[in-house]
Formats: C-alpha cells, structure tokens, sequence
C-alpha cells in the first residue's frame, strides 16, 4: 500500500456549480443512430455488435476475433463469422475478474489488465468457449481504484505498456509508480517508469512515422469549467515528466502544488484537447478505406465530462498532422450528446483490417463501426 504525502482536496468557490452527467439514452435502432450522429460527407456509422456490457478497451485478434475488456468483471469476444460487419457472436470468455479494463493481443495470447493484476490467456482464439487457466505476469499494480483502470498495449519495443492513474484528484506519494506511466516485458520482468507525471492516462498509440508514443491525459478536476483542459502528449523518450500534480496543460500552476515547481521544468503537451471532455482511446488511423486526407490522422474518444456545468465531449475528435507535430484538433463525429441528454459514450477505437474504424460505448453497451462509402 502507498503511502500518501498529500491527500486535500481543493474547496473553491467555484465548486459550487452544478455538475452532472447526461441523462443516457441508448438508440434503439441502427437508422435511429446513423440519424443522430454527425459525419463527414462520405461516412457512414453501422452498429457491428450490441449487447456489449459496459465495453471499454478493444483489440483485435490475429484471426479477427475482437476482445472488449469492461469496468465491470468481464470480458467479451466478437465474431463475424460471415464478414457482413456485423457481429455473429458476442461471447463471454472471462467472468468474475476485478474491472478488466484493459485488453492486448501479441502472438496468439489475451492479456488481461485488472487493477492491480495483469494475466495472459494463450491460444486464446481456438479457446473461446473454454479459456485457458491464466498466466500471470504481474499482481503487484497498485490495488487503489481511483483512476485505477489500465489501458495496456504493445509497444514498437516489444514492451507492454501500462499507465497507472493518480489515486485522487490532485495528490502527491511516495510511490513513483503512481501518475505515470510504466513498461515491462511481455513477461512482467523488467517493469519500470517510462514517463512521469500523467495524471490519468486511458489510451495510447505509436506514431506509425517515426514509433513515438502519443498518449491522451486526463485534467484534474474542481478547477471550473474551462481549466484545465485535457492533453495530448508525445513521449518521443524515456525519462520525461508532463507536470502533474505541479503543472497542468503546460501553463496552469496547480493552487495547491504549483509553488513548489514551475511549469517551464516539465514537458508541455504537443496539443490541449477540450477542458474535461475525458479524452480516453486514441488511434492513428492506418487503413486505405478513408480518403488520403484522413490516413495517418489521430482520433480520440471522447467519453464526455462529468466535472462541468456544460456537458462536453461525448464525441470523436480528429487531430491533423505536420512533420509528426499535431496542428489542429476538431470534431470528426458528433451527435452523441443533445443538451443535457446522450444516446451513448465513446470509450476506445480499433483499426480493423478492411480500414474501417470500431468505436466502443461503456452507456449504449454498443460496438460502433465507421466507414467510407464515397
């Protein structure tokens, strides 16, 4: 158990504002959502697969199968036996685990990222109706739930990469581990900080250019509706540290830790996102089914906020690129949140093979899919 130095939450007059979650309501119709959600001019979203509790993390198997980890104690595999793009079986392959958020796949194995434990399920496809005993290859993550849910994935290195969340709002311990995020080898030896000083990280990818990490980062909350925003940063190296709890978004000095270090010592984001709009899975797109002009783009999941008076989020954001550098973010699909009503909240996306991108919904219990049809 970690030992916390600081642990006071921050009591502004701010504070005061009514902060609330959409009222959800989920589609009832595949025409009923192609009609509320905003696309570019071409595109097209489908449902691929419903019915899928509380879907959060997704990755794709070597012979199709998709895998969606959950925040609850499951974990589902996706079939689309005849590759109409639409799911044939929804199957649970893994009950009973502790918020199985995170899911990767690498050379023929399902690893699992519970809370504090992460496990690896082998030959996993012909196993489905009948998983594996687990291997474990670590249970000694940090057992705090608070932003305690792993996004995990394969680096470029070979590495499997795990973030672990601040366990509060603003707070400092003694055990580096925590607001960061760590490596280790694909058997769990070898585990290290990679980079410091990111509050909540619940996605990443590697620039498919030059293998760089680009990962989105959750903005503490109590500050208003407006600060801070979100970050998308860029990794490019091991050792670098992004601020929290001293710095937030590379300009704005926390009231409570700023004093102690100034922003101009830590790495700024490549690119600030939208104040709370919790920008969680991103993906570099690497299809061809997209026109030129959207391949090799970032798009993120906005799951949508909870800490605003005016909700925000609840969407797809798409990032531009120029010499590896992001240069404008804006809204590539919308229409999940009306007012203070939503049909749903993106969580994580997926290339699949044919180009087509799957968007994951933890409140419409739904796996999207987006593609082109010119």
């Amino acid at each position: 158990m970690s030992k916390f130095i600081s642990f006071i939450p921050i009591i502004l007059a701010f504070n005061s504002l009514s902060f609330c979650t959409p009222a959800i309501t989920k589609p009832k119709s595949e025409s009923e959502l192609d009609k509320k959600i905003n696309l570019p001019k071409g595109f097209k979203i489908d449902i691929f697969a419903s019915n899928v509790g509380n879907a959060r993390s997704m990755a794709l198997g070597k012979n199709g199968t998709v895998f969606v980890g959950t925040k609850t104690d499951k974990v589902y595999a996706i079939i689309d036996k005849n590759k109409d793009h639409k799911a044939d079986q929804v199957i649970t392959i893994l009950r009973g685990l502790n918020i199985p958020n995170g899911v990767a796949f690498k050379n023929g194995s399902l690893y699992v990222a519970e809370i504090s434990k992460i496990s690896r399920y082998d030959d996993i496809e012909n196993k489905l109706s009948n998983a594996p005993q687990p291997v474990t290859i670590t249970d000694k993550l940090p057992i705090e739930t608070s932003h305690g849910r792993k996004y995990i994935n394969f680096g470029p290195d070979g590495k499997l990469y795990v973030p672990v969340g601040a366990p509060c709002n603003i707070c400092k311990s003694d055990d580096e581990r925590f607001a960061s995020m760590t490596r280790m080898n694909a058997d769990g030896s070898n585990h290290e900080v990679f980079a410091h000083g990111i509050r909540n990280s619940v996605g990443f990818d590697w620039n498919p250019s030059n293998n760089e990490m680009w990962l989105t980062d959750n903005g503490r909350d109590l500050l208003g509706d407006d600060i801070p925003p979100d970050e998308l940063n860029i990794a490019n190296k091991a050792g670098l540290n992004f601020g929290y709890p001293y710095c937030h978004a590379g300009f704005l000095e926390d009231p409570q830790y700023g004093k102690e270090k100034k922003c101009s010592e830590f790495t700024k984001p490549a690119i600030n996102l939208s104040p709370h709009g919790a920008a969680l899975g991103i993906k570099f797109y690497r299809g061809k089914m997209f026109p030129e002009s959207y391949r090799k783009k970032v798009f993120i999941a906005e799951h949508g906020s909870w800490n605003r008076s005016t909700p925000i989020g609840y969407r797809i954001a798409m990032v531009d690129i120029e010499n590896n550098k992001p240069t404008n973010y804006k809204v590539f699909a919308d229409g999940w949140l009306n007012g203070n009503q939503t049909i749903g909240r993106p969580v994580d996306i997926l290339n699949m093979e044919d180009g087509s991108l799957l968007v994951s919904d933890d409140s419409a219990d739904m796996i999207y899919r987006i593609s082109y049809q010119g």
